[in-house]
């Protein structure tokens, strides 16, 4: 947030720790093989990237796959066919967006959600942009929120 009297916004960031790529970190007794292993385990039992992320962050002690495999995440389960059509994160926004709108059918005086509805639908209507700008997504993809309610509902 901008400070009231002053044109700077700080410096408060969070930031990585220099590392080399490929080289591991003392003490570590996993493997490239083990953890793609792992990544390959925690997407077949249906959980995100995020989540991969954080099992293995916090059951198997590796803070950055990068720095062990020598790829990103996304990388490892693109090759091993696991990655979905549509990005993690637009996905997991149309799954906040379905539930709201569910919500504001029951609740149609609930002005709160609704802008907060608004709000993550922009958000989706940026990511999407951005994403068919990179070939993520084929460039006539729009969202809509009844085919996102049967992408959901057939994900699940």
């Amino acid at each position: 947030m901008a400070r009231m009297h002053g044109k700077s916004r700080g410096k408060s960031k969070s930031r990585k720790p220099v590392v080399e790529i490929g080289v591991m970190p003392d003490g570590s007794s996993s493997t490239k093989a083990e953890i793609e292993g792992l990544i390959e385990k925690y997407a077949r039992e249906g959980m995100g990237p995020a989540r991969i992320g954080e099992m293995l962050k916090k059951g198997h002690n590796v803070p950055y796959i990068r720095q062990y495999t020598g790829r990103r995440m996304l990388q490892i389960l693109r090759e091993k066919g696991l990655a979905g059509d549509i990005p993690a994160d637009l996905m997991d926004l149309m799954k906040k967006a379905v539930g709201i709108r569910k919500h504001l059918d029951k609740n149609r005086q609930d002005k709160h959600n609704a802008l907060r509805l608004r709000r993550i639908e922009s958000k989706i209507w940026r990511l999407t942009k951005y994403y068919v700008s990179e070939g993520t997504l084929p460039a006539g993809w729009k969202y809509d929120p009844q085919k996102a309610e049967l992408l959901i509902k057939g994900s699940a």
